[in-house]
């Protein structure tokens, strides 16, 4: 890799959060993430947040939705819940439904940088370099 896409995995101990899971087992689960120090005590200059998680099946799977919840407490981001994941999933429909049609638009020209340059023949799909070399196609 060269130096400017170089991974950078340190943390940041000024921007901590301890994180807590609740869930009802059914419908998704909440995930409030507290502001704390470097130390591990409560960081009072900073909001408590609140994230919504939950799926939707598709016919790839099951989508999982993240989301952000606006709210004050535990209870409080419960009763809100229901209506911030139908938006979100709503949101990622029309993000995905997008995606579509932009892949649906595109031309595709023999020759062209990125293009796959035909099918068959040894630089194909399941030729040397194409997407077989792993064994799983994406």
């Amino acid at each position: 890799m060269s130096d400017s896409k170089k991974f950078d995995a340190s943390m940041n101990p000024d921007e901590l959060y301890l994180e807590e899971i609740f869930t009802d087992q059914k419908v998704g689960s909440i995930r409030r993430l507290t502001p704390v120090t470097a130390d591990g005590e409560r960081d009072p200059n900073r909001e408590i947040a609140y994230m919504g998680s939950t799926q939707v099946m598709s016919p790839m799977g099951a989508l999982p939705i993240n989301f952000l919840i606006e709210a004050t407490s535990i209870g409080d981001a419960a009763e809100k819940f229901g209506a911030e994941a139908e938006a979100a999933v709503e949101r990622t429909a029309r993000e995905l439904e997008e995606l579509r049609r932009e892949q649906a638009s595109k031309i595709v020209v023999p020759g062209q940088d990125g293009g796959m340059g035909g099918m068959g023949g040894m630089g194909g799909m399941g030729g040397p370099g194409g997407l077989s070399g792993s064994g799983i196609i994406t």
